[in-house]
């Protein structure tokens, strides 16, 4: 169940304030009802609540400690009328009704850990890899079904479909609601750091919608990284996502104009950019660097080139060069279209415009990049460098086309005017 569409502004607000809000509540339920399924219904039940009671109250003080002790109440309803749910009723109820006061903010550790406690249970094995990226997206990113669908470029019933296998599958299966210990959390490792990256990118980057930025899903996931790290202090790759996402996290004040607007990486006023945010990158680098054993995985050298970024004091003194050489290294480590597409773009810096554009035309052929916005925006910006406006403003109105969000969707038609 989506939530339904509302028009009336305290219906919108209510609505915004869930999007920010159901993961958290989701991953607090779900610790009470251990099914992410019944999680989100019950949250869907606090939404259907706040929209009846708050038009009618007014909005209360703490929205999401409202719908967070909403849930949980129903939660705590459901899990007493639950023979099976008996005896761990009697050893936490009497807990759960005192620490789920309605208004009452929650506390902000209990957040931390049931949404890592999330993250691990969506990405139990027991789910395919697609799986675990849609039920994610809408447990932890708060997307819909046709967000996601739009993002993924697969039909909406498909997402829909995978969605309802992976809640029952892990029902089913009686997949515990934790963080696992020893090999277990290992072996699931991989895909909680792509999915913790996962959502920073939706945040970062938003995929459809009016707003260029989610800044509250950076911050859930720059959290949950630092958390992993913490509880995985010999994984390399938990201190390089880390590193990666203080890095990326740093320039957010800089990234957009004060009307909202992407701003570019080269227009950015560097002195926006975040010092706190890149020292601790640079020390989870370090550590990650320190615990590494052999060849840097993919965070690894990602972390690297967020470096090579924050350290330039200007865009023009950025170390395109040694950039393009990391892509190079991803794309040996970890090869995929959108790489060799950002190692055209370092190439672009590091040798100019002709050679970038031989790599982006191997690319046009390439399926998984057919409607990938940034691929003819890529190759506008190196048509304009070529001399070669006409042709440059075709790409960028083909990009615009391809765009989902609004204003990105924008700065691409605002590039294609500047071509004439």
């Amino acid at each position: 169940m989506e939530q339904q569409p509302t028009t009336a502004p305290t219906g919108r607000a209510i609505e915004t304030v869930f999007r920010l809000e159901s993961p958290r509540v989701v991953a607090g339920v779900a610790r009470i009802v251990r099914d992410v399924g019944i999680a989100e219904e019950l949250a869907q039940d606090a939404l259907v609540a706040a929209l009846e009671q708050w038009p009618r109250d007014g909005v209360p003080d703490h929205p999401g400690a409202w719908l967070m002790a909403t849930a949980r109440h129903r939660a705590v309803d459901l899990v007493r009328r639950r023979e099976r749910y008996a005896r761990k009723l009697a050893e936490i109820g009497r807990n759960l009704e005192t620490t789920a006061a309605p208004g009452e903010p929650a506390d902000p550790d209990d957040i931390d850990d049931d949404l890592l406690r999330l993250v691990f249970t969506t990405c139990h094995p027991v789910l395919s890899p697609e799986a675990r990226t849609a039920l994610t997206l809408r447990l932890l990113g708060g997307l819909t079904t046709a967000e996601i669908a739009r993002a993924y470029l697969v039909p909406e019933p498909t997402i829909a479909q995978r969605i309802v296998r992976a809640k029952r599958a892990l029902a089913t299966r009686n997949v515990a609601f934790e963080v696992p210990y020893g090999p277990e959390r290992e072996a699931r490792l991989g895909s909680v750091l792509d999915v913790i990256y996962l959502i920073f990118n939706e945040g970062y980057a938003a995929t459809c919608g009016d707003d260029w930025l989610r800044p509250s899903l950076c911050e859930d996931a720059l959290r949950l990284a630092r958390i992993l790290s913490s509880l995985m202090p010999k994984e390399p790759e938990a201190h390089a996502l880390t590193s990666l996402l203080e890095f990326q996290a740093s320039r957010t004040p800089a990234r957009t104009g004060p009307d909202g607007a992407p701003v570019l990486l080269k227009d950015q006023n560097r002195r926006r950019w975040n010092r706190m945010l890149i020292a601790r990158g640079i020390t989870a680098l370090a550590r990650a660097d320190a615990t590494a054993t052999g060849a840097p995985g993919p965070y690894a050298l990602q972390a690297a080139i967020a470096a090579c970024h924050a350290h330039a004091h200007t865009y023009e003194e950025t170390d395109w060069t040694a950039i393009a050489t990391l892509y190079g290294l991803l794309a040996v480590r970890s090869p995929s279209p959108v790489v060799e597409l950002n190692r055209a773009v370092a190439v672009s810096q590091a040798e100019g415009p002709g050679p970038a554009l031989e790599i982006v035309d191997r690319l046009t052929t390439e399926p998984a990049l057919r409607d990938y916005h940034l691929l003819p925006s890529v190759r506008g910006d190196l048509l304009v460098r070529l001399g070669r406006p006409v042709e440059a403003r075709a790409e960028f109105v083909r990009a615009a086309a391809l765009a989902r969000n609004e204003r990105e969707r924008e700065l691409l038609r605002a590039r294609a005017r500047e071509c004439g």
